[in-house]
């Protein structure tokens, strides 16, 4: 069992449960380091030529992630340059500090790539791919440097192992070339060449494509609206319907609060009493106004 993929393993599940993986960030920084440390074992194990790429060994757990390394000298680097797995590194290339030897560790993180990286309103359309470059001069020194390279202004080319672009005689438009820097920033750059990206540095990169924003179908809004028209105008009856019905209610509360406010006298007739109204007659007037 290993322990450094079991400490990786908790580390992303404890930040996704935040919902964000820290930026991934901090989730890729940890699998860089366990990569550098599968691939150097594999170094010691097979003690390699100058020059020959082997495949690191990788545990299961791992599975559909592709990691691959080769140990240059400097100088070799600097007369031809490098040219392995998906990356063309020019010549006129040296490493920063300089170092006899270095280390270049290839990256094609396949099915993992949308775990550790994203692009916020773009969709990956590309496996990520990476390299890493480290000094090699003693492989057994547990305290790797990190090196970076300076290609004297040319461009290291990408070609990606699984992009649609492949073989098309255009370029799409809309695709766009990614550069997952080491600081956790985000570089978008157009694609000059069919499935061709360019770097001056190493680092992790991908190909995005923009998100759609998907439209309904003009007939779901013509039945929208008809639906949203009737059901105005049932709102429209029924409060019309509690309307008048309030009004009558209100019109037979005035009637009975009349009824009990009239006063009527009582008389008796024979052995009963029962009510009667007040008769008010009018007197007459004579003519000549004396009654």
């Amino acid at each position: 069992m290993n322990w450094d993929f079991i400490w990786l393993l908790i580390f992303n599940l404890c930040c996704c449960s935040l919902g964000h993986c820290l930026d991934n960030t901090a989730a890729s920084e940890s699998l860089n380091s366990l990569v550098q440390n599968f691939a150097f074992r594999t170094l010691i194990k097979h003690r390699p030529q100058t020059g020959a790429l082997y495949d690191a060994l990788l545990p299961r757990n791992l599975s559909g992630m592709d990691v691959s390394v080769v140990r240059l000298r400097s100088r070799r680097l600097w007369n031809k340059g490098a040219n392995f797995s998906y990356f063309r590194i020019p010549p006129r290339t040296k490493s920063i500090p300089h170092v006899r030897r270095l280390a270049i560790v290839y990256q094609n993180l396949g099915n993992w790539s949308s775990l550790y990286y994203n692009v916020p309103g773009y969709s990956l359309i590309t496996s990520v791919v990476g390299f890493m470059v480290f000094d090699a001069s003693n492989i057994t020194d547990t305290s790797v440097r990190n090196l970076t390279l300076n290609t004297m202004g040319q461009p290291i080319s990408i070609k990606f192992p699984n992009n649609p672009f492949m073989g098309m005689g255009g370029i799409n438009s809309r695709a766009r070339c990614v550069a997952f820097n080491a600081n956790g920033t985000i570089q978008l750059t157009g694609m000059s060449s069919p499935g061709v990206c360019y770097s001056r540095d190493q680092g992790h990169f991908s190909v995005v494509f923009p998100l759609e924003n998907k439209r309904r179908p003009w007939y779901l809004w013509v039945i929208g609206s008809v639906l949203g028209f009737f059901a105005l105008i049932m709102v429209g009856c029924a409060g019309f319907s509690s309307l008048r019905l309030l009004r009558s209610k209100k019109i037979q509360a005035m009637e009975k609060q009349a009824d009990e406010d009239q006063v009527l006298e009582s008389r008796w007739v024979g052995n009963s009493k029962m009510p009667s109204a007040a008769v008010t007659r009018t007197q007459p007037v004579l003519e000549s106004g004396v009654q």
